[in-house]
């Protein structure tokens, strides 16, 4: 498959699901210099689907949420208490 198809097929299979549950927070997200971001940027000239993968996606390279925080914040947990953590 080509990337152009992966990114389609991620788009539908694994993207779709999660924003059917949480919503991203903008319509649109920008820079500060107004330039459009995508939800994954994708490379040209390399090895992209062997070597990073996409978000939500194992090996998770580019991190557990397929949204990137789009949808919901990031959270930094802590466990304290005895023997506990």
């Amino acid at each position: 498959m080509t990337l152009e198809e992966e990114n389609k097929r991620w788009e539908e299979q694994t993207v779709k699901p999660v924003l059917n549950k949480f919503k991203e927070r903008k319509a649109e997200f920008l820079t500060p210099s107004g330039i459009p971001l995508p939800r994954a940027a994708l490379p040209d000239d390399f090895d992209y689907l062997e070597k990073l993968g996409f978000p939500g996606e194992f090996p998770f390279t580019r991190g557990v949420q397929p949204t990137m925080y789009r949808s919901r914040f990031w959270t930094m947990r802590q466990y304290a208490g005895f023997a506990s953590a």
